[in-house]
């Protein structure tokens, strides 16, 4: 997922916690009105409406299904999705769904019952388990946890097909992509334009899965069935697009996406399609859905910028995961989200002073960082957009050298709020992470990227890269067909730093990761010499050595026990750290984040008051 707000400079954070914290108190407290659809009859291809139940009374959408990740179910972890077929038949004139899925389990274990998570709001007109239909009394979903009993306990190592036909609503975005649901828009020249961003909230929106990270499916046969001519461009590779009756079926297959990367685009679409042609050798396809009333060479103009963007991952990380599926982008009506081969794009054909489109950037690199490498809890959601974000100044420095790169790194740093650790070290739910009451938020992106400066500069170049390169394919020389999509953990990458390293950086990490304020470089002169000191708020140790210019040479304090000492005498200039490598407490920046607080505080108030004085004035 992509920062909020680039308007004012390239890294002014959404504030997203604060934002889904307060939709979820209010969603909890109003009632959405639920449109109960009709009866879905047995999937061939799309599902086909049958007699209209009457509604049940309006419920809201629960906290649960709301949430994403926290504690899984044992139900749930004892469970590999290996196959999902999911029909789905959009009806734009009543922002409504009718759904068939069908999903094939794998058991690890001996299970009595089934667990998924579905929205309750959902009408189930049929669940079947194993071609047996239940009974109504066989399952349960009070709060948006499917629980159903089958005829009899599943074995462990057997496998069970479960079935569920329903129709309704799905919660509709308030603020996507940052709030969960579907978006409901027309295109400026009026047909339906249609999408679903469903990160934040998780997959249960809108089909029944396992809304947790390690939830992956193997295997997605993906059906959406949309009015015609309407496009609906997916993710994993187009087999097939049917037409009948006014409607069009497009069916894609996807292999191990994540739950949230199973998404809905719906509108006018063209296409601009090619061949990239990889410095491994090989040749896979790329390709931009966007709006047929779109200026042609503003979207000519972005997929241009495919090919060299690729070859700067290929280049500084590895191949690209994907290539037996492709590389696909659609345009969105929200601003993007990284919907695996088919990332959603909605910045308006935006370039920054950095000369190309930053959005596009950001969502491409969740290929390497959220899709072929996911994070096995939300927890560690760092290893997605902390990686993530280092790659647009990375991608800077790769295009037009070190001052970009500085440039990109100190607005990220400048935004980092240091209150909350980026690793908290326990299970987490993903609005537990964003939210600034207690997580980290956007610290995950600004700080998470200069971490990832500092730990380069700290290891060097070619430990670095083959870290990361090991955290994303679980092995060092990634070629295209030696690697599979993989989860890991904050652990796993420092573990995978300390074999390439062959030293172990323990401390590196629990100064940056597991606490939330920086370490504190203490400076004081004994005579003709410089002497330095690290603090932490921990007060563990930190031995980061210290590079300081002394007139024209550069000296290094090893800082083995946190302390250091540098002849200086009278030289002049003596400057600490003169290439900014290390991420460290800079009172400076406090003061300013303090003077910019009150600043905008007092700018809010004054536009309230404004409003407040535009209003009407009450008759007596």
């Amino acid at each position: 997922m992509s920062p909020e707000n680039r308007i004012a400079g390239p890294w002014r954070f959404r504030g997203k916690g604060e934002f889904r914290l307060n939709s979820h108190l209010r969603r909890a407290a109003a009632l959405c009105a639920v449109s109960v659809l009709a009866l879905a009859a047995a999937a061939q291809a799309a599902p086909t409406p049958a007699k209209p139940v009457n509604p049940p009374k309006p419920t809201p959408t629960t906290i649960l299904t709301l949430n994403t990740g926290g504690q899984m179910p044992a139900e749930e972890a004892a469970v590999t999705i290996e196959h999902v077929d999911l029909k789905l038949k959009i009806i734009p004139e009543r922002k409504a769904i009718e759904g068939d899925a069908t999903l094939t389990l794998a058991t690890k274990a001996a299970l009595p019952r089934i667990v998924l998570d579905f929205d309750k709001n959902f009408t189930v007109s049929a669940l079947i388990v194993d071609g047996k239909t239940l009974s109504a009394s066989a399952w349960t979903n009070p709060e948006g946890r499917l629980t159903i009993t089958p005829p009899a306990p599943i074995a462990a190592g057997a496998k069970t097909v479960v079935q569920i036909r329903y129709a309704g609503q799905p919660h509709e975005a308030e603020k996507a992509p940052w709030d969960g649901g579907f978006v409901w828009k027309t295109t400026p020249t009026g047909e339906p334009w249609i999408a679903s961003a469903v990160q934040g909230d998780g997959c249960d929106l809108f089909w029944p899965c396992i809304d947790f990270p390690t939830g992956e499916p193997l295997l997605v046969d993906f059906y959406i069935t949309v009015p015609a001519p309407l496009s609906a461009p997916a993710g994993g590779v187009l087999v097939d697009v049917q037409e009948k009756d006014g409607w069009r079926t497009f069916h894609w297959r996807q292999k191990q996406p994540d739950t949230y990367a199973i998404a809905v685009n719906v509108g006018p679409y063209d296409k601009l399609e090619a061949s990239y042609k990889s410095r491994f050798g090989d040749s896979f396809p790329i390709e931009y859905w966007y709006l047929k009333s779109d200026d042609p060479a503003k979207a000519k103009a972005l997929f241009a910028e495919f090919p060299t963007t690729l070859d700067f991952f290929e280049q500084m990380i590895g191949p690209y995961p994907f290539r037996s599926e492709k590389l696909g982008v659609v345009e969105t009506p929200h601003l993007g989200m990284e919907h695996q081969t088919m990332n959603a794009y909605g910045n308006e054909y935006r370039k920054d002073v950095y000369g190309y489109d930053w959005l596009f950037q950001h969502e491409l690199s969740h290929e390497w960082f959220g899709n072929q490498v996911t994070n096995v809890d939300w927890d560690d959601m760092w290893i997605h957009e902390g990686l993530g974000s280092y790659m647009q100044p990375l991608f800077s420095q790769w295009l037009h050298g070190d001052m970009e790169y500085m440039t990109r790194l100190n607005a990220q740093r400048v935004q980092s709020k240091n209150q909350f650790p980026i690793v908290s070290d326990k299970v987490m739910t993903e609005d537990q992470v964003y939210k600034p009451e207690g997580g980290p938020a956007n610290d995950i992106y600004a700080k998470g990227s200069n971490v990832m400066h500092t730990l380069r500069a700290t290891i060097g170049d070619e430990a670095f890269f083959k870290s990361v390169r090991t955290l994303v394919y679980g092995r060092p020389d990634p070629k295209p067909g030696n690697f599979a999509p993989r989860y890991a953990t904050t652990k796993d990458f420092i573990k995978i730093v300390n074999d390439v390293t062959g030293k172990d950086y323990q401390w590196f990490f629990d100064a940056y990761f597991y606490q939330a304020k920086l370490p504190e470089l203490r400076t004081a002169r004994d005579g003709d010499d410089l002497v330095l000191s690290w603090k932490t708020p921990s007060g563990k140790a930190f031995p980061m050595p210290v590079e300081v210019k002394v007139g024209d040479k550069i000296l290094t304090a090893s800082m083995s026990d946190n302390t250091g000492r540098i002849k200086v005498g009278d030289t002049v200039p003596v400057i600490v750290d003169p290439a900014s490598k290390i991420l460290r407490r800079q009172p400076y920046l406090e003061e300013y984040a303090a003077w910019k607080k009150v600043t905008d505080d007092a700018a809010k108030a004054a536009e309230a008051k404004k409003a407040e004085a535009a209003k009407p004035a009450k008759k007596k």
